[in-house]
């Protein structure tokens, strides 16, 4: 299982800019296959509200409830080892090249494309495998879209969203 867990989230950060697209991408791999809908949402949910990277947070918690520590040691890694190994490596060639405008082209062309990968699996979270919503988890959805339009803190919202949720599908 350990190189299961690793490779997964090797995969996920070597294909992935930042941690919020690597959960788009892990959401497509751990769902149906080690995971429910309702396991990953839940670890993303918790994972959020904690400081820190959202990389790492989940690689933890996804780790820990696939393998135990073992699992969380082998997601940890496989989430670290790509960006150490590319920084690394950037930063020498940077330090040889300069600042090359195509890193700036690049970046230009892969920020639609990010923005519609989490489009598309916040899509898929809310659909929750086919079925529209209750009510409530729309009405959830558009206060927190309007509250981090003006710029209320992430993790306050989704704090707020989560007790909201416990009082009201109580």
């Amino acid at each position: 299982m350990f190189g299961d867990i690793f490779w997964l989230f090797l995969k996920a950060n070597l294909l992935s800019t930042s941690g919020l697209v690597a959960i788009g991408l892990l959401h497509t791999e751990l769902v149906g296959r080690y995971l429910t809908q309702a396991q990953f949402v839940e670890a993303v949910g918790v994972t959020s509200i904690l400081p820190g990277s959202e990389a790492v947070k989940l690689a933890f918690f996804i780790g820990y409830r696939l393998g135990g520590v073992e699992g969380a040691a082998a997601a940890f890694l496989g989430t670290i080892l790509p960006p150490v190994v590319l920084v690394g490596a950037l930063m020498v060639m940077l330090r040889r090249l300069g600042r090359p405008a195509w890193i700036e082209r690049l970046v230009d062309g892969l920020t639609p494309a990010i923005s519609a990968l989490m489009f598309f699996v916040a899509g898929r979270m809310l659909l929750d495998g086919g079925h529209l919503p209750d009510w409530r988890v729309a009405v959830i959805a558009l206060c927190s879209a309007v509250a981090l339009a003006r710029g209320l803190s992430a993790p306050l919202v989704l704090l707020v969203s989560g007790l909201l949720g416990v009082w009201w599908f109580a």
